[in-house]
């Protein structure tokens, strides 16, 4: 993860360790928006990372759409 995917993170982290336990789990989606958030910003970086969680969080209400809703992959090809 980058140095600026790792400051993006923080508020994410602060939130599951305090807010998440109060709130309880009624996540429509799996993964739940906070691990979606962790794992598009270790995949895509910060820029494109908060870009997918906004998408995601913005698809949460009660009309929008629920079930499994993985990170979408890199476009980046790994070389050996």
């Amino acid at each position: 993860m980058t140095p600026l995917a790792h400051l993006f993170a923080l508020p994410v982290r602060a939130y599951r360790l305090i807010f998440s336990p109060w709130v309880g789990f009624n996540c429509r989606y799996q993964p739940t928006c906070s691990a979606y958030a962790l794992d598009a910003l270790q995949e895509h970086g910060a820029f494109k990372g908060v870009w997918l969680t906004a998408k995601r969080i913005g698809r949460c209400h009660p009309w929008g759409g629920d079930g499994y809703d993985p990170v979408p992959p890199s476009d980046k090809k790994d070389t050996p």
